[in-house]
């Protein structure tokens, strides 16, 4: 690699990952080509921006031209495709964006890199598309693991086009032999996530006295991985992985949203003893489950593991300490955030009448 494109860098998982790769290849040009849509921050990396191998561009992914240009301006021979819309709750809201922006978004990245790199032969090429474990459908209790080989079955306007998405990377490589590769992932959590997703949301309400809403019995099950420690199985995936191959990245833990919220709550306890909030636990109430709702998600990761050596550093224990304790001493970037009147005006919407 000497000149990647990451693509949604402003992001929850593309802004750590811009971290993890600067300090992990430091003569590694990196362009972050962000639309920085309500979820997207400049401010998540603030402390790079002056960094001469480093360079954003506020666009979007869907902008045929820019996308081109792009490409030949810096000479990208890696891609990384993480901007994608990806809150199950929007896409119930409003799946014809999820569509544009996952499946024609992804297909103009294809096109793009395609078109540069036959044109430029030499060199080691790579597109690496971020995908998720909610492709697969919902797993029942005793079901095995997903796994590369699970058949696509996705149940929400957001997996289905995450599942498009896949699809159509996967073509590109055997219809044109682009270089491409794959990772289907479970749950993130750390530093820099919005505060519309469970754990950063939970730990917010918690800290503020909010009601912490609990979809359903709460005992919807999830296989939970540290942001950082997916940063570095893509990093592991680009450095040593097979061309045309999916990898499965997890945590390897298996909880119900109800114990990931009793240990944000008794975490916040032990951190904030003198809140005025404690016990936090008894903020939480249970509201109406979301429509096609996936009971269990978990992903089998002994491939990446096998073939790569990876396998997740942080417990969920350590890193949800880590993750809460980050929220606590960055109040200043959640507040921003708060203020956010389209942010505000979809928890109204998704959460009011339940």
């Amino acid at each position: 690699m000497k000149s990647i494109l990451i693509t949604g860098g402003c992001g929850f998982i593309g802004s750590n990952f811009i971290h993890y790769i600067i300090d992990h290849n430091q003569d590694l040009r990196v362009t972050n080509l962000d639309a920085v849509t309500y979820a997207g921050n400049e401010a998540n990396l603030e402390n790079i921006k002056t960094n001469p191998n480093y360079h954003f561009i506020k666009g979007d992914i869907c902008d045929q031209e820019l996308v081109r240009k792009i490409f030949v301006e810096n000479d990208i021979d890696t891609v990384v495709h993480f901007a994608a819309e990806t809150h199950v709750d929007r896409s119930i809201l409003n799946p014809l964006e999820f569509l544009h922006t996952n499946v024609y978004g992804t297909g103009v990245l294809l096109e793009a890199a395609r078109e540069h790199w036959q044109k430029n032969p030499t060199g080691e090429h790579r597109f690496h598309h971020i995908s998720t474990d909610e492709v697969f459908g919902s797993l029942m209790p005793n079901d095995s693991a997903f796994n590369e080989s699970t058949p696509y079955s996705p149940n929400s306007p957001y997996s289905a086009s995450k599942a498009a998405s896949d699809h159509l990377v996967r073509s590109y490589f055997h219809t044109y032999q682009l270089p491409i590769t794959i990772s289907n992932c479970t749950n993130n959590y750390g530093p820099y996530q919005f505060p519309e997703k469970l754990i950063p949301l939970f730990i917010s309400n918690a800290i503020h006295g909010l009601p912490l809403p609990v979809y359903g019995d709460g005992k919807q099950i999830r296989d939970w991985v540290y942001v950082e420690d997916h940063c570095e199985g893509i990093y592991q995936i680009l450095s040593k992985g097979k061309v045309g191959e999916t990898y499965g990245i997890g945590g390897n833990n298996q909880p119900t949203n109800l114990e990931i919220i009793l240990e944000i709550t008794s975490l916040l306890d032990e951190i904030l003893p003198q809140s005025p909030h404690k016990p936090h636990a008894q903020l939480i109430q249970y509201v109406k489950d979301r429509p096609g709702h996936d009971r269990r998600y978990a992903m089998n990761i002994s491939k990446i593991n096998r073939e790569l050596g990876w396998t997740p550093k942080e417990s969920l224990n350590s890193g949800l300490r880590k993750t809460v304790e980050w929220y606590i001493h960055n109040a200043n970037w959640v507040e921003n955030i708060n203020k956010n009147k389209e942010f505000n005006h979809f928890l109204q919407t998704n959460y009011s009448n339940r």
